[in-house]
């Protein structure tokens, strides 16, 4: 609130407001002075004016990171592993300073010393975590931090996408692989994993009232991206989940552990060591586009909203358009 004294022959403006130091100024002209308290009650209201430091210090980061691993990360999907990144950050020296005297510049020093131990990859995004929280602090929790540190951070992370897809032969060998284990499931969530696209969080997730088979179809209540989606079934999937028991609420009871030991074992046995798990996404997602589907509809499929995100997952297979342009040439030329 903006209040404008006179004083002999000059004219006193104050504005006040809570978190904010007062702001004083005087003026010869009673028109300039209201034009300042105007354009700092903007600058005010536009949290552009400097905030009061006393709650700053009275605070170390290690405060904010307990308080946001509280509050906010038991609300995400990826709780868990947060959890496990932000509380082998507490262990940081870093986190004992203050929030007053923290600097973009102590993050700097953060960032040169993880990097020996970590890729920046895997760096990035354990700070975006912390990016968040900072803005999760000056938003919602009223801690009055006027910029957040880790924003203007300098981190250059390497693009690390992969591009791998099954080749000639391997379908088959991995297929035989999993039939060697003990769970039948194993060979099924394979299956359904290259028939779908979806994330292996998706099917060790999926529950039957999830899946109907009159229509086809299996419905994702909650993706990676906090979005909806229902997933059309090839030939191939629904027979896999029509042979599937249903002795659990679950479609596939099978821990994430569970799964990684057994994929493990299995790409041993079929000398694929380069192969993950999430690369049978890849070639879900290069088949539908093989198959003619649109890029909307292959989004529909996979879950992605952003485009440039899911063009990284449609890797043709060379063979295939060298056959195809092939093709089209001796179209072309004629006989």
């Amino acid at each position: 609130m903006a209040t404008i004294r006179k004083r002999n022959s000059k004219y006193h403006v104050q504005i006040r407001r809570q978190g904010i130091p007062s702001q004083t100024k005087t003026f010869h002209q009673l028109k300039e002075a209201q034009e300042w308290a105007r354009h700092m009650e903007v600058k005010a209201d536009q949290g552009e004016l400097p905030q009061k430091r006393t709650s700053l210090k009275s605070k170390t980061l290690a405060d904010l990171v307990v308080l946001y691993k509280k509050e906010v990360t038991p609300t995400k999907r990826g709780s868990k592993a947060e959890e496990c990144v932000l509380t082998a950050f507490l262990r940081n020296p870093i986190c004992n300073i203050r929030l007053d005297k923290l600097t973009t510049a102590d993050f700097a020093r953060y960032r040169d010393e993880r990097l020996q131990q970590v890729s920046p990859t895997t760096l990035k995004r354990q700070l975006n975590i912390i990016r968040h929280m900072f803005n999760i602090a000056k938003t919602e929790w009223d801690i009055p931090i006027t910029v957040n540190p880790v924003h203007g951070l300098r981190l250059v992370a390497k693009d690390v996408r992969r591009e791998r897809r099954l080749r000639e032969g391997e379908f088959e060998k991995l297929i035989q692989a999993a039939r060697t284990r003990r769970n039948p499931l194993i060979e099924r969530i394979v299956i359904i994993a290259i028939e779908t696209g979806m994330r292996r969080g998706e099917i060790l997730g999926l529950h039957w009232d999830q899946v109907d088979l009159k229509r086809r179809s299996v419905a994702i209540l909650e993706s990676k991206n906090g979005y909806s989606r229902t997933i059309p079934l090839t030939t191939k999937a629904y027979e896999t989940l029509q042979a599937t028991p249903k002795a659990d609420d679950r479609v596939f009871p099978l821990e994430a552990d569970a799964l990684r030991h057994a994929w493990k074992r299995m790409l041993r046995d079929t000398e694929m060591a380069d192969l993950h798990f999430h690369d049978l996404r890849h070639e879900a997602i290069s088949r539908l586009f093989e198959m003619g589907l649109t890029v909307p509809e292959v989004a529909s499929i996979s879950g992605h909203r952003d485009m440039k995100m899911l063009m990284r997952y449609a890797h043709a297979d060379a063979k295939k358009l060298v056959l195809k342009l092939s093709r089209q040439t001796n179209e072309v030329q004629g006989p």
